[in-house]
């Protein structure tokens, strides 16, 4: 498919685009790797700036206790990785972290708490927390589990802009994952946060054992959201000591560097986000990413519970590159 096809089969997100299938996105795999490559690139290129990285800056407002069994996470209480569950932080620290988020050049401040669904009472004290940081002119996010009918509404109304939560993976893959909630349950959430007029945030984790065709299978069901998503975060795996997924098999850098371009080509207005996994990443995998239409990352010294790159090594790496950050 040429880049022309391309383009007209990708209208703006706020348009019905056509459905990808399975196997267009297998077909967009197969792809010699310097052919996938120039088509993520020049899809990139027309719709974003090709040397500019947006940064995002990401707060366990909430860490642990989580009753969720997610074979990845050291958050879920049904693993034993010595993570003690913290109380949501006091309002003070979160603001102090996020005028540090903003003074390091962040423009999107995300905060994350281990919870299956809030509570009425715990969206309130968030509620307030997006609030405060919103009046700071940052960006804000959260993702805070699952959401009932009318709390992504109390939230927009707070004045969030993004509402994160992963698929994860494939359908036929999220059973080998978690078994505690189901994908629709997934699927509903992403559901009221489009109809209460929230972006979402939503992508997937590579490298936790799932096949080529379920990597496939996730990008089909992003891109296929009616809009895709605004924000789509491209994990990879941290493997952490205590959780099922500890001795995953590595997924191979060009496989992952593939799915990135494979986002973009078929998400092509998304912003697309090198997330979790950075720190295994050496700078020339980083910088194919972002060659494959990568243009965000989470910018600071840790992630939820998991260490990032340092601030100095990336400003270094964007300048070798000639990458500049900012709207």
């Amino acid at each position: 498919m040429v880049i022309e096809e391309l383009a007209r089969a990708a209208p703006a997100a706020d348009t019905r685009q056509p459905a990808w299938t399975i196997a267009a996105v297998l077909d967009l795999y197969a792809l010699p790797f310097m052919d996938l490559m120039h088509q993520a690139q020049q899809t990139h290129r027309l719709h974003h700036d090709p040397n500019r990285i947006e940064l995002a800056s990401l707060l366990s407002i909430k860490t642990g206790g989580c009753p969720e069994d997610c074979a990845y996470c050291p958050q879920s209480s049904r693993h034993d990785t010595e993570l003690e569950s913290e109380n949501l932080m006091p309002v003070q620290e979160v603001l102090a972290a996020a005028r540090k988020a903003k003074a390091d050049g962040a423009r999107r401040f995300c905060m994350g708490a281990a919870w299956r669904s809030p509570t009425a009472r715990q969206l309130d004290s968030v509620a307030r927390l997006v609030a405060e940081v919103k009046a700071l002119g940052l960006e804000t996010c959260v993702t805070l589990g699952m959401l009932k009918p009318g709390q992504a509404e109390q939230l927009r109304d707070a004045g969030l802009d993004y509402y994160n939560h992963n698929l994860d993976t494939s359908p036929e893959f999220y059973g080998n994952v978690i078994t505690t909630r189901r994908y629709q349950d997934r699927l509903d959430t992403l559901g009221r946060v489009q109809a209460a007029g929230l972006k979402v945030c939503c992508g997937g984790i590579l490298g936790m054992g799932e096949s080529r065709r379920d990597r496939a299978g996730l990008i089909a069901q992003l891109a296929n959201l009616s809009p895709y998503p605004e924000s789509v975060p491209i994990n990879q795996l941290v493997k952490v000591p205590g959780t099922p997924l500890d001795g995953a098999p590595d997924i191979d850098a060009f496989e992952f560097v593939r799915t990135v371009a494979v986002a973009r080509i078929t998400m092509p207005r998304a912003a697309v986000r090198l997330s979790a996994g950075r720190e295994a990443m050496d700078d020339t995998m980083q910088a194919l990413c972002f060659l494959a239409g990568a243009n965000s990352i989470f910018h600071g010294d840790q992630l939820l519970t998991t260490p990032n790159p340092q601030t100095a090594r990336d400003a270094g790496l964007f300048e070798r590159l000639g990458l500049t950050t900012g709207a």
